[in-house]
């Protein structure tokens, strides 16, 4: 259910818990007096897109050292560049392994912060997409009309007839089609309205024209952005205006699709580009890549003309805000000193290496235990009957392998559990032979 909030995995918790701040920065701008979804989005916008400026700041150094690190990795490319047998490829990995141990960074560089921003931006724009889900506010300004339709004959047909209602046919046809289902599927509808919807859903049901005039000018007030609906989309309000005459109302309906692209334009403008590394399969795709930078923006426009304008506002603020970022960034970037950052990162990388060699070690070791009862089963084949532990010994042993388990602080579940067990297995398994 779209009103019910996204569902989606990892994606929908996130979408629920950053929709508590906006709901929650609606709510202190209705209480100083401009409850206002359009105002809401840009605050929303800045603060997400500030507590991601340390990840952003991480990935733009990464992409500093890798312009630094390129000439090595492209002339140890050089050096294997006709030499395609395995070894040669194994040690052309090895050789590049070491360009990046070097500069003590990762070859899968800001992989990891990019894992973590991405499912954070979809979520926003579930957000923003389904404000009432999110916005307590929001979604009251639907009641009591919701009330009132949901117990008015003919309602649910002609809601499920508007083209608004397309994409929830699924939720009228499910089973047990009612109550709070029944309430959220008409509000994600209703959500979607133009003026014009509403317009004839009031002389569709003249008892309700009241609750859908107060509905109305309830979600108008929270809409009202500058003279623009974030509720209807630029392509909407333009065709209205200049219908009607209005046709600097017209012109003004355009402003957020166009700044949307060029927002974007700047954003991306601003954003270090990769360089040649005469590999052809990676400048392949950094062609691909400059290729998405100009249809970018231009595809950003067209879905604002089609969307709601708040999702465009959305794509505008986020642009704005990373521009403004990505300013102050490269200044901060260029002031620093690539040398002392890369004795950092070589510092960092050697004690995050001495901090993982004991657990390898463990590692190891639990491995080697499996792999030592694998043997023994195999050598307990192969042994001469004489040699071989009778049933009663081997279950001797796991009695016995079972009791030091149990007084042993492992999680029962867990590989050091069963690895010890194995071990204390092996080793009364070892005393019954020497016997």
């Amino acid at each position: 259910m779209m009103l019910t909030k996204s569902s989606t995995v990892i994606i929908g918790q996130i979408a629920v818990l950053l929709g508590y701040l906006m709901n929650a920065i609606f709510w202190l701008l209705d209480k100083i007096g401009i409850p206002n979804i359009g105002l809401s989005i840009i605050l929303f916008t800045i603060v997400i897109l500030t507590a991601l400026m340390p990840l952003t700041i991480r990935q733009q150094k990464f992409s500093k050292l890798q312009i630094k690190m390129q000439p090595e990795i492209k002339k140890i490319q050089e050096k294997y560049k006709n030499k395609k047998d395995q070894n040669s490829m194994l040690k052309q990995n090895e050789e590049i392994q070491s360009v990046y141990k070097k500069y003590g960074v990762s070859a899968t560089g800001s992989c990891a912060q990019l894992l973590i921003q991405m499912p954070i931006l979809f979520a926003l724009y579930q957000i923003i997409y389904r404000i009432p889900a999110y916005v307590t506010q929001v979604k009251e300004a639907f009641f009591p009309l919701v009330t009132n339709l949901t117990a008015t004959a003919g309602a649910s047909e002609y809601l499920q007839s508007t083209q608004a209602a397309a994409m929830f046919a699924k939720q009228f046809s499910a089973e047990g089609f009612g109550g709070e289902v029944m309430s959220n599927t008409f509000i994600d509808v209703l959500n979607r309205f133009s003026t014009t919807d509403w317009a004839e859903l009031a002389a569709k049901f003249p008892a309700l024209s009241g609750d859908i005039a107060k509905t109305t000018e309830l979600l108008n007030h929270y809409n009202n952005f500058l003279g623009l609906n974030m509720g209807n989309s630029p392509f909407y309000s333009m065709r209205t205006y200049w219908e009607a005459g209005a046709f600097g109302l017209a012109v003004a309906s355009v402003v957020i699709p166009v700044l949307s692209a060029l927002t974007q334009w700047i954003s991306i403008k601003l954003t270090p580009q990769g360089q040649s590394t005469g590999d052809a399969q990676q400048d392949s795709m950094m062609q691909s890549m400059k290729m998405m930078n100009v249809m970018m923006p231009l595809m950003s426009a067209y879905f604002c003309f089609t969307l709601p304008a708040g999702m465009g506002l959305y794509w505008v603020a986020s642009a704005v805000v990373r521009s403004i970022q990505q300013v102050v960034i490269n200044k901060h970037i260029d002031r620093m000193d690539i040398d002392e950052m890369i004795t950092k990162n070589v510092e960092k990388q050697a004690k995050r290496a001495a901090k993982n060699a004991g657990r390898e070690t463990v590692s190891q070791r639990l491995m080697n235990q499996y792999s030592t009862m694998n043997t023994r089963n195999i050598g307990e084949e192969s042994a001469p009957a004489g040699n071989a532990l009778s049933e009663e010994q081997k279950e001797a042993a796991l009695r016995t392998a079972q009791q030091t388990y149990a007084g042993r602080k492992y999680r029962r579940d867990s590989l050091a559990a069963k690895a010890n067990l194995v071990r204390e297995f092996n080793n009364q398994s070892d005393s019954g032979q020497e016997m």
